[in-house]
């Protein structure tokens, strides 16, 4: 007899290697062709719901790590919502408009001037939809779980009839206005233009310095001081109201020649060169915020100067106190909007200074420049002129410069809803909870928003303008162009005049010839996305508003939280989110910056193609996502081996479950042993903490909590010592049974657990546990934590157990370094324990020789009655002998006994009576 084929080894075509390249797309054919999606939503209907509103990534390239990151937390959270008695449902979405399509078209060559908006539009479009096939493609290969195919996309006509409504609803309440804002504009042809249609050439400059006498010094500063500022432009120091300077920047009062001009501290030498100072003297230092409000005068008109504090001012040239002409910049209108400046802008459609410029009125800026500058000079104020080269803007189709110029846009007035927002940002749940402060103080500081754009690919702003310029934006109106834009896109807009544009026989008493202007600026691409609470959430049947969620990367505070937020509140008073959640960027190994240039950018297509999508999704589980992660080769290898630890769980476990029916089988909770009865207690505490954890969207705790349970609780000590009992005894020993049991248990529960997480995996172990029922584990709910009887007596007695388990094994490790024993059961383990430990040992009543995986042990007397060669640790003195006695050829375990059955001569006696019992017909 080969007494090795009546060991039950473990048995299941569950392959050891994942393999999860070549098997993951293999899973997910599987899913599309079931439909996992709506099977999942057809099982939870009913149920009360969960949104999770996807905020749109733009459909341009291949995905990146934080896309990767981004959508594996959310499928993570929209898949153990629906195992938790939730309904989920997760609806992708794109945002499709804006500037970097029309950028990629011009890139591939497309002439934008030889066509008409409409058919550089039906381009855009096109394009936007082959880049949303791409990522649909990617996103789907990370294993993300969503209505792949029914997606909500910007550029959708029920998409844009909505959002028209929601800037309807905000210009009803008197929250859309028109004001003036820089833009770049083009005097040669004389009209704003895009960014897309700016190119970049070098031109000759003059380079002034310019001192700004104190008026009202505020106690911090004299009124003998100059404040210095340095311009490219002199052209523009007829618009001047202002001064920024940065409030953490550290500024100095310098005297030279009896003047005295103030600078900042970093670029004092720089400037001092510039200008030429000698013996230029520090006289007084000066922070930067102490500065505010301090009044200068300007240089050439009776007009104050207004001191003001600006993030957007550096060290990078000038003095660090910047020219700020709210009418001639981006940077200073947004303060000047802050600090309540006028818009001020002395030039013309045809770049011709106006009469708002006294002195310089009918000359080109160009031109004025020279005039301006001996005008400085006459005033004492001018202190250097120079000429530089640098690279400047220019008009795309004249190739003559352009200027920052402000022109009429359209606004959106935060103002006068502030306090609604702020509310709203109070009432929102916030992960982390800095999340509230940062957005708070952004609502509070904010100006208005600028919500047009002079671009063509992108919503168009639905004003209309009566004969006498006024603007014409009705409930009619607003109703007419949804309904237009929903069954025919907003195209129409582009490809019909006003008058086909307006409701049928509309008139008004601005018109009365009956002619009408449309707008031709569309809306910002934030004003798009920001939409998508009533374009999505509104508008489709399977999802609600407010959202449950709001999952984006921190940028997003600034951007889709911030533009989602204000376009809510104006409309229904709230906000579209209960929570909002947000996540760090994605870096490289040391903490940089993921660029092409550095070649330190981890793509996930090879990540997918080389490791898996189950272990980036198991990466993303292991990071502290909520701040700033890293990732490289060598974190994802570290990923890998925790992954291989948990397949190899999952293994064994289905390994020796191969002849285990649950429905005969099982042993009930009172008849288990106390050993397997403790794991079980271990497994419902990890169920508990797993649950919390998924609720608390933390993750890495989760990732933890699962290795150390198969590593630790399973694999170190429970499956170490179950394999003398799942092996070596007969089929339907009760041990064997109980063990079994709790084998099961440990399986259905982990697989749910992880199956947010490993989503492939959990659906590839499912197929092979025995008896389950549906088709995948994602058509199941979680395991509900039970509150097992006499828990916490019995969690504590095998916890100290395994304490001193553990101290036998370190005696067991030392033993064999000393070359005492090899394997340990070829040992015997004598024990001198204290009055703990005794009492410990004698309640047990399993098998403590198999328990501690060894062929003899005693408890030989008290821990002072330990000879000297013992081990000393804090449980017992420990002392470890060769086990005597011959190795049983089936269970390797050293005994004096083996041999005493003659039939059986080289087996012990217990493995001879299985044998007799269970095997005779193998001899």
């Amino acid at each position: 007899m080969e007494y090795k084929d009546t060991l039950l080894m473990p048995k299941t075509e569950f392959p050891m290697r994942g393999n999860l390249p070549q098997r993951e797309p293999e899973i997910q054919a599987k899913w599309e062709e079931m439909n996992i999606y709506q099977m999942v939503q057809e099982r939870t209907k009913g149920r009360p719901i969960f949104v999770l509103h996807d905020g749109p990534p733009y459909a341009n390239g291949d995905i990146h790590m934080g896309h990767a990151m981004n959508k594996i937390l959310k499928d993570m959270i929209v898949r153990y919502k629906s195992m938790s008695g939730f309904r989920a449902p997760y609806v992708p979405g794109w945002d499709t408009h804006g500037l970097p399509i029309e950028q990629a078209l011009t890139n591939k060559g497309v002439k934008r001037k030889e066509m008409t908006v409409a058919e550089f539009r039906e381009l855009c479009t096109k394009y936007a939809l082959e880049q949303i096939d791409n990522q649909r493609t990617q996103f789907k290969r990370l294993g993300v779980r969503g209505d792949w195919e029914n997606p909500y996309i910007t550029l959708k006509p029920e998409y844009e009839a909505q959002q028209i409504k929601v800037f309807g609803e905000m210009a009803k309440k008197g929250y859309i206005y028109k004001g003036l804002k820089p833009v770049y504009w083009s005097p040669s042809s004389e009209s704003a233009l895009a960014e897309a249609e700016i190119e970049y050439q070098d031109k000759r400059s003059a380079s002034i310095y310019v001192g700004f006498n104190v008026k009202d010094g505020k106690g911090v500063l004299d009124t003998d001081i100059q404040i210095v500022i340095w311009t490219t432009t002199p052209w523009t120091i007829p618009a001047n109201l202002g001064i920024s300077v940065h409030p953490d920047l550290t500024y100095v009062v310098v005297s030279v020649n009896d003047k005295k001009f103030l600078i900042a501290e970093a670029l004092l030498e720089a400037v001092t060169k510039e200008i030429g100072w000698e013996d230029a003297v520090v006289i007084q230092k000066v922070k930067g915020a102490e500065l505010e409000r301090i009044v200068a005068v300007h240089p050439l008109y009776d007009r104050d100067s207004l001191v003001m504090l600006g993030e957007h001012v550096t060290t990078d040239a000038g003095t660090g106190c910047v020219h700020t002409a709210p009418g001639h910049g981006e940077d200073d209108f947004y303060i000047g909007q802050k600090y309540g400046l006028d818009v001020l802008c002395p030039v013309d459609d045809k770049g011709v200074m106006t009469s708002e410029a006294p002195g310089f009125e009918g000359l080109f800026y160009d031109t004025a420049n020279k005039p301006i500058a001996q005008a400085l000079e006459d005033a004492g104020a001018l202190l250097k002129l120079s000429f530089i080269t640098h690279s400047y803007p220019h008009d795309w189709r004249t190739k003559k410069p352009v200027i920052y110029r402000a022109t009429a846009q359209w606004f959106a007035s935060i103002k006068d809803f502030r306090d609604d927002l702020l509310e709203a940002v109070k009432e929102t749940k916030w992960v982390p909870a800095w999340g509230e402060t940062r957005l708070f103080n952004m609502v509070r500081d904010r100006g208005d928003w600028c919500i047009s754009r002079q671009r063509v690919w992108g919503v168009p702003i639905p004003v209309f303008y009566a004969e006498n310029g006024e603007e014409i934006i009705t409930d009619e109106t607003i109703n007419h162009v949804s309904n237009l834009f929903r069954e025919n896109g907003s195209n129409i807009w582009f490809e019909r005049e006003a008058k086909e544009l307006l409701p049928e026989g509309f008139t008004h008493p601005g018109s009365p010839n009956g002619t009408f202007t449309k707008e031709t600026d569309i809306m910002d691409v934030w004003f798009d996305s920001g939409s998508s609470h009533q374009a999505v959430l509104l508008e489709r049947e399977d999802l609600v508003r407010p959202a449950d969620l709001y999952l984006e990367g921190s940028d997003q505070y600034r951007g889709w939280f911030n533009s989602s937020l204000s376009t809510a509140v104006a409309v229904t008073g709230k906000a579209p989110y209960k929570g909002v959640l947000s996540h760090g960027f994605a870096l490289d190994g040391e903490g940089r910056k993921m660029s092409k240039s550095l070649g330190n950018t981890v793509v996930p297509a090879k990540v997918m193609n080389q490791l898996g999508a189950d272990i980036l999704r198991l990466w993303v589980a292991s990071v502290d996502y909520q701040a700033d992660v890293r990732v490289s080769d060598a974190i994802l290898k570290q990923v890998a081996e925790v992954y291989r630890k948990i397949r190899n769980t999952f293994r064994f476990l289905l390994g020796n479950l191969a002849d285990f029916d649950p429905t005969v089988n099982k042993v009930s909770y009172e008849n288990l042993r106390e050993v397997d009865q403790f794991m079980l207690v271990k497994l419902n505490k990890l169920i508990k903490y797993v649950r919390n954890a998924y609720e608390n969207y933390e993750f890495a705790g989760i990732y933890h909590a699962v290795n150390n349970f198969c590593t630790l609780d399973l694999s170190a000590f429970y499956l170490d010592f179950a394999k003398d009992v799942l092996y070596i005894e007969a089929e339907n020993h009760h041990d064997r049974r109980a063990i079994q049991t709790v084998l099961y248990e440990s399986l259905l529960a982990l697989t749910k657990l992880v199956s947010p997480i490993l989503s492939h995996t959990a659906d590839e172990v499912w197929k092979f546990i025995p008896n389950v029922q549906e088709e995948s584990v994602q058509l199941t709910d979680f395991p509900e934590y039970r509150e097992l009887a006499g828990s916490n007596v019995l969690e504590e007695k095998w916890t100290a157990f395994m304490k001193l388990r553990n101290d036998v094994l370190k005696a067991l490790e030392e033993a064999r370094n000393q070359k005492v024993i090899g394997k340990s059961l070829t040992a015997k383990v004598t024990l001198y324990v204290t009055d703990n430990s005794k009492a410990l040992l004698d309640s047990i009543e399993e098998n403590l020789t198999q328990l501690f995986i060894v062929s003899g042990f005693e408890v030989a007397g008290t821990y002072d009655q330990a000879p000297e060669n013992a081990v000393k640790l804090e449980t017992a003195a420990i002392v470890v002998t060769k086990a005597e006695g011959e190795t049983c050829e089936r269970c390797w375990i050293v005994t004096p006994e083996v041999g005493q059955d003659p039939e059986h001569k080289t087996l012990c006696p217990r493995c001879a009576d299985v044998v007799k019992g269970n095997y005779s017909h193998l001899a």
